[in-house]
């Protein structure tokens, strides 16, 4: 009988914008969490047999340069048989920008190829690469944006050339309401926004369409929530059919779940996200099996079997 993924976190550790790579029947989970400082490796990686039991194998990255640094949200994903780590790199909430890593085995360690991706972006953040049924790679990110109605944090697309090379970039998707409020009255760029959120971005291709799970609203509190868009193509047009934190919310014992990847159980796929524990000091690894309804996925919060 195969153990279920329980309501409590699934480690005990801080674990923010969790991602779980599945290779030859082992889980890799990685996350936000470690930075590389004191001698540390970036980026604390976990295995497990079965999404439940998990077992942390320290660092995943080597540091770019000695001086503090803050290492954000990595996503792993293979290309032969070499494994692309893409995260973004900054000093706290300032001047990040995504980078790219390689190893050859999930463990790692992997070594920064020495290239910033975006070095025309003020901000880049929480790169999701992800290959197209046709072949194409695109990397999908979450970059600032000050010239619609609701300035902030909006969701961009690139065509990923060699694994390490981006095309053009192309917005897909901004603020369409309150909920994705960030902060209201914030101080940046020289000037004071009522600043909204889009970020975390993962795309699913599943029965001929294509299919964007993104977080919303401040990670920092329970309005912090996944949202959902469809379209026929990675560049777009990205439409909402239902707007709103629908896949996954605040409720019962998660507070501010959000930045989610998916990941295959036995029986289909499932949600791994991060939460925050009841004492709001660390945000940590949880999963839930991941439900499609009349085309639309939702989150439950309730124990099944993986």
């Amino acid at each position: 009988m195969r153990d279920p993924l329980p309501q409590e976190p699934l480690y005990p550790g801080n674990f923010a914008d969790p991602f779980v790579l599945l290779v030859d029947g082992t889980y890799y989970a990685y996350g936000t969490g470690l930075h590389g400082r004191a001698g540390q490796q970036a980026f604390e990686v976990l295995s497990s047999p079965d999404l439940v039991h998990w077992t942390s194998h320290g660092g995943a990255l080597e540091p770019l340069t000695p001086e503090e640094q803050d290492y954000w949200a990595p996503e792993v994903t293979r290309n032969g048989d070499t494994f692309f780590m893409y995260s973004s790199v900054g000093q706290g909430d300032k001047g990040h920008h995504l980078r790219v890593a390689t190893a050859p085995h999930p463990l790692g360690p992997f070594t920064d190829l020495g290239l910033n991706l975006t070095p025309d972006e003020p901000f880049a953040i929480d790169p999701h690469p992800f290959r197209a049924p046709d072949g194409s790679w695109w990397l999908f990110f979450a970059r600032d944006d000050l010239t619609s109605e609701r300035p902030g944090t909006v969701l961009a697309v690139a065509e990923l050339h060699d694994m390490k090379r981006l095309g053009e970039t192309r917005t897909i998707l901004r603020a369409t309401g309150d909920w994705q409020m960030y902060q209201r009255a914030r101080p940046m760029y020289g000037a004071v926004y009522d600043w909204h959120t889009l970020e975390g971005p993962f795309v699913l291709y599943r029965d001929g369409g294509y299919h964007l799970l993104y977080s919303g609203g401040a990670w920092t509190n329970e309005s912090y929530g996944v949202g959902h868009a469809v379209a026929d193509h990675p560049l777009g047009p990205w439409t909402e059919p239902s707007p709103g934190a629908n896949v996954l919310r605040t409720a019962g014992h998660l507070r501010g779940p959000g930045h989610a990847s998916v990941t295959q159980g036995h029986d289909g796929d499932i949600l791994v996200f991060h939460a925050w524990n009841e004492e709001r000091t660390k945000r940590q690894l949880h999963a839930a099996p991941l439900r499609w309804e009349n085309g639309a996925p939702t989150a439950l919060p309730s124990p099944v079997h993986s």
